[in-house]
């Protein structure tokens, strides 16, 4: 087990479990991001850093095959970027503010939502993921997260239809 003692190693071994989970090791992560959160929790009455828990969380929801325990992780993530600062977030990069969190975070929450048959939740979190988005740069990064949000709202509107219309679009057809 490595040290987590420092603000360095916590992301370090944050990213070790991504690195897993990009290459396909998703148990792997999760076994790695679960010691982390173990670790967040056992340091008695501290609060655990927002900036480590919005990064673990936004990776173990990705890493989850139920859907309800994506949106768990998801909304974990959603309320730690409340209480991240952006000098905490330019401690770990200069380029980071928690702004451009947002679109993320509220996009993984309105598509895990969507998993889960919640239409109008899953409209709510994508309405803001797209309000967000301003905040992001016009660089791959920032084309990947509006496209996602285009490619989550034409889902939703064709399987339960745009905002006020009921019932499932894809049945009239």
């Amino acid at each position: 087990m490595v040290r987590m003692d420092t603000p360095d190693a916590v992301m370090a071994r944050i990213s070790q479990g991504q690195e897993r989970a990009v290459a396909g090791d998703r148990e792997g992560a999760r076994r790695i991001f679960d010691e982390v959160w173990d670790a967040l929790q056992g340091f008695g009455d501290t609060t655990p850093d927002p900036l480590h828990v919005v990064t673990l969380a936004h990776y173990m929801a990705d890493v989850q095959t139920d859907p309800a325990e994506e949106l768990r992780w998801d909304l974990r993530a959603l309320g730690a970027a409340d209480s991240l600062t952006d000098d905490r977030a330019r401690e770990h990069h200069s380029s980071l503010s928690v702004a451009g969190f947002y679109p993320s975070l509220h996009l993984n929450v309105a598509a895990a939502h969507h998993a889960l048959g919640q239409s109008s939740e899953a409209r709510h979190h994508l309405d803001r993921a797209a309000q967000s988005c301003d905040h992001l740069a016009d660089d791959g990064y920032g084309r990947m997260i509006r496209g996602a949000v285009t490619r989550l709202r034409a889902e939703l509107d064709v399987t339960v239809g745009p905002p006020g219309q009921s019932g499932r679009r894809a049945q009239h057809r």
